[in-house]
């Protein structure tokens, strides 16, 4: 049995984006993301043609390919490459055209972030855009390009409170408020009253730390010994270390991305550190790299509170099961919001009239909203809107779990703890906000 009978027996549809206008019978050359095969993670430029036969969508996207995010944003590639996968298996519209991805790179930075989403919107001229990974990028997008141009921005990753506070910026992942609570709770919970708290220095880490110590010393009664932001990038972070390690806090919160804990980690090893404290962190301590450029033991223990998946869903099943089968190992849930935003933004092209900025505005959170007809796949939204539903018809429930975007664009909450364990994360109770 072929990939494409799998896809089609498991019920799992393939969501594509392409970026601009719609095209028809013109070669373009852009940056894009291919909507078959779903085994390599490479960004191509290629050039086109539709030959007269189909037409296409291009949606644009920008995301952390280098720098500090570059390993979420490789995750994120492959969450996407299936969706786009799935959506061209289905085709949007009545002539099945294809959706394709004009990919960016904002090297994990706030001005590669905008000088991206200018070139997809300015150049391109796109009428959606999905990125990024970091808050203080996708914040950045939003202020510096896509709120001005009326273009609808969808983040897959970013979760950062501040999202809320700008309505037109939307996003997969939830927001990290609940999850700040939530590592508060655990670590009162586990019976300590005094922690050290070291942040990344941008949006993600300045909102996740607020809540924390917030909801620490206010709700919990604890004390916030050590707070204190550090730079993304340092190749030693001794100093803040050493500083953390002479306050009375039995528990050191992390609040960082994988390279910077990595750093972290090894100079914390090297000293005893991890021996004489118990560390927190949330969902950006779990990556793969940070397990192979750590020694054994070096983070044993460790907790922390991460976003996560419904995985008794079926649905979800199905995409573990197409994600394993093209990349041999395991999703996160992080793959997961990759796949839903470009699923959304799918929906969003087969609901509206046009394909324009202000029609897509439209109806892009129609389609997730809980009035609607539950469906789990592009394939059954889309019948629904073939046979004369409208956008409120649907309710898209996604393989990351309910979608549901509120009037501040913000999807419910749905988290589980971790710990990690002869080298490896281990993941038990769910939190639900």
């Amino acid at each position: 049995m072929d990939r494409r009978t799998l896809l089609k027996l498991s019920g799992l549809s393939l969501v594509g984006a392409t970026a601009g206008c719609l095209e028809s019978d013109e070669e373009t050359t852009t940056t894009t993301e291919a909507g078959g095969g779903g085994g390599g993670d490479e960004e191509t430029t290629t050039a086109s043609d539709d030959g007269g036969s189909t037409s296409s969508y291009t949606i644009g996207m920008v995301d952390s390919l280098t720098g500090s995010l570059a390993p979420y944003g490789e995750r994120n590639t492959r969450g996407r490459k299936l969706a786009v996968e799935s959506v061209n298996e289905v085709g949007i519209g009545d002539d099945g055209a294809s959706l394709n991805i004009a990919v960016e790179d904002d090297e994990s930075t706030n001005q590669g972030g905008v000088s991206a989403a200018q070139k997809l919107v300015n150049q391109n001229d796109v009428p959606l855009l999905i990125g990024s990974v970091g808050s203080g990028v996708s914040i950045a997008v939003h202020d510096s390009v896509t709120k001005d141009a009326g273009v609808v921005q969808i983040s897959q990753n970013s979760t950062s409170p501040e999202l809320t506070s700008r309505p037109e910026l939307l996003r997969m992942s939830p927001s990290g408020a609940a999850k700040g609570e939530a590592l508060a709770k655990l670590v009162s919970d586990d019976g300590h009253d005094t922690v050290a708290v070291t942040w990344i220095n941008n949006d993600y880490g300045t909102g996740l730390s607020d809540v924390f110590a917030e909801t620490f010393e206010s709700k919990f009664g604890g004390t916030v010994a050590y707070n204190q932001p550090h730079d993304q990038g340092q190749s030693s972070y001794s100093g803040i270390l050493t500083e953390m390690a002479s306050t009375d806090a039995s528990a050191w919160v992390y609040i960082t991305y994988a390279n910077e804990f990595t750093v972290m980690a090894n100079e914390g090893f090297d000293q005893g550190y991890n021996t004489q404290v118990d560390y927190y962190g949330a969902e950006s301590t779990i990556a793969d790299s940070i397990v192979k450029n750590t020694p054994e033991g070096s983070m044993d223990g460790m907790k922390g509170i991460t976003e996560s998946a419904p995985k008794g869903q079926e649905n979800y099943q199905n995409f573990v099961s197409a994600f394993q089968s093209a990349y041999d190992t395991t999703p996160t849930v992080w793959s997961a919001y990759a796949y839903d935003a470009v699923t959304v933004a799918a929906l969003a092209i087969e609901a509206a009239g046009e394909f324009t900025r202000d029609a897509l505005s439209e109806v892009v959170r129609d389609v997730t909203r809980p009035e609607g007809e539950e469906v789990f796949n592009f394939e059954e939204a889309a019948a629904i809107l073939r046979d004369g539903g409208s956008p409120s018809d649907i309710n898209y429930q996604g393989v990351s779990g309910p979608v549901d975007l509120d009037e501040n664009g913000d999807p419910p909450g749905f988290y589980q703890v971790y710990n990690v364990s002869n080298h490896s994360y281990e993941f038990g109770d769910y939190i639900t906000s």
